[in-house]
């Protein structure tokens, strides 16, 4: 049997920055030497893989193009990563006994509400995002995603002032609900935030690990 190589999952509501948090963190895990995979998830369409591929695999040369792989669930996203992540499972299954070479596995679905969560037989670690143009009552009102994650992302902050979005008051907020577990303020705009979130993942998943290329 194939080495279980570390996985995050990466959910949230739509339009709140998921593939792009991915587009962002994947150059500086690389640049750190980190080989990834990415699996992205939506119910029909392949759009948001194809999007990451162009990025990370044809335009930046950051992983190979077949190391970026879509999924179309054809019903709900969270059943396909929470209730039956069969479909998930046997495509990791191929990837860990064709690339035990990789460092870390970054599975993405979204999740039209705040009760997006990831089966612990998918992902050992798991991000939630959402998005400050929804208000600064999103932590507030808490949510399976928002509670349960272990690292929440609040995305789009550079629009707090357009929106009426008080940062203070979600910071406030996050650590309440959260019972102190960690949130970091993106916006993956400008890269604000994003080593942040990079080392979050190198600490709590990789546990300091060095890339498996550097153990060689």
């Amino acid at each position: 049997m194939a080495k279980r190589i570390p996985r995050i999952g990466i959910g949230g509501p739509v339009g709140s920055g998921k593939s792009m948090l991915i587009e962002k963190i994947v150059p500086v895990l690389a640049r750190r030497g980190y080989r990834i995979c990415v699996i992205s998830n939506d119910v029909i369409s392949k759009e948001d893989a194809d999007r990451i591929r162009k990025n990370l695999a044809t335009t930046q040369g950051l992983l190979p193009e077949n190391m970026v792989i879509g999924i179309a669930t054809g019903g709900c996203p969270h059943t396909a990563i929470r209730e039956d992540p069969s479909m998930n499972l046997a495509v990791i299954e191929e990837i860990e006994q064709n690339h035990p070479e990789l460092d870390l596995i970054i599975l993405e679905s979204g999740g039209d509400n705040v009760m997006t969560t990831f089966s612990p037989a998918l992902a050992d670690y798991f991000i939630y995002i959402v998005d400050v143009s929804g208000g600064d009552k999103y932590p507030r009102k808490g949510g399976l995603g928002i509670e349960s994650c272990d690292l929440l992302v609040i995305n789009k902050i550079d629009l707090a002032p357009l929106v009426n979005a008080d940062l203070s008051v979600m910071d406030r907020d996050a650590k309440t609900i959260r019972k102190g577990r960690p949130h970091v303020f993106v916006n993956c705009m400008d890269q604000t935030g994003i080593e942040k979130v990079s080392d979050h993942i190198v600490e709590d998943l990789l546990f300091e690990e060095p890339p498996k290329a550097q153990l060689k």
